[in-house]
């Protein structure tokens, strides 16, 4: 097998293709051209986008040419693959808004060159289509029966599958067929729940050139105990550090379960396999630190990998830099008198959604604060107050949720 191919399957990025020998036996012949795409339906990616994205710059290191596909035409419709029901449409003000978001988290993630690496737009080719010549040439290629044996689709008939939803594999096909006529494009990757969409897209190309093209799919990744990659208490894990901030980014990847790191360092980092086995095999907590610190690095870059590295230790009490830690501001008009109840501050801090659910924490034993120059103690009563004294010289006290959630209160 071709030793980009071999490279993806060694670190779980395989799942599904077409006709992997025949793709084995292309790339070795030369660069392959591929894309991935994403569909910009919100203002931020989030993890469960990055998997082939991870893959994109596997192929590229290894000499091929990648695409990232950003749907600001098909984003006018939605891709009904794994949803329950229709997406919410948006404006195409929104849509063209996310794009350019979209695209410049890409950038940072991929490095753009315009030659390797490129972004396209299907909004290029879709959005001024002529309804009925599109019918005629694109899809009389398609077969209804053939379309509702997809897995996609098949789960949306039970809940209500509308007609504008229903173009949408016509339409990403469509997309493949322009790729490969603008760029030579003979590869699409992307996520299992994409096969359907890919292998509709490799046979009309076939039927429009007969010219064989090829489509890989990926595991759509889930946790050892079968929760969804990246999602957390606070949904999901965005790269948009206005989202999820950065500290609470490394954390995530920090409290992973043991399970979970071995694979975790394959799919999203770019460590060598060696060295990923040694740290799997040894010390799990600092397999874990060493996962978080790279993934962080990757997405948002070394200072804020070090940032949040040096917060975390600095929480748990293992060195570090205390002003690493996550931050909120409350007014000192609050604390005095009187002082204001550290359910308010749990709020305030957002390690508690509502009042009712800080002082639920409390009740469980699972709320923690350390006042300036004082030592961590657990609280035990849910009316207990702070007043200014609390804040020191340094106007600032710690909190902690649980066992993860940290976050530095100080008076503004």
């Amino acid at each position: 097998m071709n030793k980009a191919l071999e490279t993806l399957k060694e670190r779980g990025f395989f799942q599904q293709c077409t006709d992997p020998d025949a793709l084995s036996d292309l790339m070795d012949q030369g660069p392959v051209t591929f894309y991935v795409g994403c569909d910009p339906t919100g203002t931020s990616l989030h993890v469960g986008h990055m998997v082939p994205f991870f893959a994109f710059r596997h192929l590229v290191a290894a000499g091929h040419r990648g695409i990232a596909l950003i749907g600001g035409g098909t984003a006018r419709i939605g891709d009904p693959s794994g949803k329950t029901e229709m997406r919410k449409m948006l404006t195409y003000e929104q849509i063209d808004a996310n794009v350019a978001r979209i695209e410049a988290q890409l950038h940072r993630f991929l490095h753009f060159d315009g030659k390797n690496a490129i972004s396209d737009n299907n909004k290029y080719w879709l959005a001024e289509l002529n309804y009925i010549d599109f019918l005629r040439d694109i899809g009389s290629c398609f077969s209804v029966n053939k379309m509702l044996t997809f897995e996609a689709y098949k789960k949306r008939l039970e809940t209500g599958l509308s007609f504008i939803e229903f173009n949408y594999q016509l339409l990403q096909s469509f997309d493949f067929l322009k790729l490969y006529e603008r760029h030579r494009c003979a590869l699409q990757i992307g996520g299992d729940d994409q096969w359907g969409n890919i292998t509709a897209g490799v046979d009309l190309i076939r039927r429009k050139t007969g010219v064989p093209v090829f489509g890989l799919t990926f595991p759509l990744i889930t946790t050892s105990d079968g929760k969804k990659m990246g999602k957390t208490e606070k949904g999901a894990l965005f790269l948009d550090p206005a989202l999820t901030p950065v500290f609470d980014f490394f954390q995530y990847w920090r409290n992973v379960t043991d399970a979970d790191v071995r694979t975790f360092l394959l799919l999203f980092t770019f460590l060598p396999v060696e060295e990923i086995d040694e740290l799997a095999a040894g010390n799990i907590n600092k397999a874990k630190e060493r996962l978080a610190y790279e993934v962080t690095q990757v997405i948002h870059g070394t200072d804020e990998a070090d940032r949040a590295l040096a917060g975390a230790r600095a929480a748990f009490g293992i060195g570090g830099d205390r002003e690493s830690m996550p931050l909120a501001r409350v007014p000192a008009s609050l604390v005095v008198g009187d002082g204001v109840p550290l359910v308010d501050l749990f709020c305030s801090a957002k390690l508690a959604a509502t009042k009712s659910d800080a002082r639920r924490l409390v009740q469980q034993g699972g709320a923690f604060w350390t006042p300036a120059g004082g030592d961590e103690t657990v609280m035990t009563d849910v009316n207990q107050r702070v007043c200014v004294a609390d804040f020191g010289v340094d106007r600032e006290i710690v909190l902690r949720a649980g066992k993860k959630k940290l976050c530095r209160v100080r008076l503004a």
